[in-house]
């Protein structure tokens, strides 16, 4: 019997064991090929356990979005206040200097500020990408919001782009620098040296920047 914090998945395509972490629902996916016995894939989680314990001690603990709890957003510390009031006709939430006010009639608002969250965060990467595509004269067709737990975004080959909503707790060298990998994508939908020489050039820090995503990224999952 496997743990608890252990989700097993058969795979036709996979060749070997595999495990990934999932930092939103904090367990791990076990990947194994479709004809592995159960045998195998047991001695496999006994033999990684240790080295899953001090994965999941490691993540940074959960930030609720409760009254009372700080969230940064967009480089701002914002304590979230919460008035909860049956009077109140609909929710309310404004994002100020330093926190962010909720006026509600219910008891848990956190899926309304979620949702309040990513229409923020859409707003500011759907400007941040036509800005940066001026540059480099491309269009942006538009923009999409998702909570994605392995790509930070994406760029399709018609001018699409997609982005994490999680961006918007990131400092703003990161989040400038995902927005300009993305959008230097328009030109070359590569990884090449030309690629990184645009993605530099839209960068305000890209060094600081794509530092943070790369070491610190996975701190983004923790909030909500």
């Amino acid at each position: 019997m496997l743990p608890d914090h252990v989700v097993l998945k058969k795979s036709k395509r996979a060749r070997r064991l595999a495990l990934r972490l999932d930092p939103v629902e904090r367990v791990f996916h076990l990947v194994v090929p479709s004809y592995t016995s159960m045998r195998t894939v047991q001695r496999f989680a006994e033999e990684h356990e240790g080295w899953m314990t001090s994965r999941l001690m490691a993540l940074p603990p959960r930030v609720v979005f409760e009254h009372g709890a700080v969230v940064p957003v967009f480089g701002s510390r914002r304590r979230i206040c919460i008035t909860v009031d049956e009077s109140f006709k609909r929710t309310q939430i404004e994002l100020m200097h330093n926190q962010l006010r909720v006026k509600t009639n219910k008891d848990d608002p956190q899926g309304r500020i979620v949702r309040f969250l990513k229409g923020v965060a859409k707003d500011e990467l759907l400007q941040l990408s036509k800005d940066k595509a001026k540059h480099i004269h491309k269009r942006v067709r538009g923009v999409s919001v998702r909570d994605t737990k392995s790509r930070w975004g994406s760029c399709s080959p018609d001018g699409h782009l997609s982005f994490s909503w999680r961006l918007i707790f990131a400092p703003p060298e990161a989040f400038d620098y995902v927005v300009a990998h993305e959008v230097a994508h328009l030109r070359h939908l590569d990884h090449s040296k030309a690629f990184w020489g645009v993605c530099r050039g839209l960068s305000d820090n890209f060094i600081e920047g794509q530092y943070w995503m790369r070491e610190h990224g996975h701190e983004l999952m923790r909030y909500g």
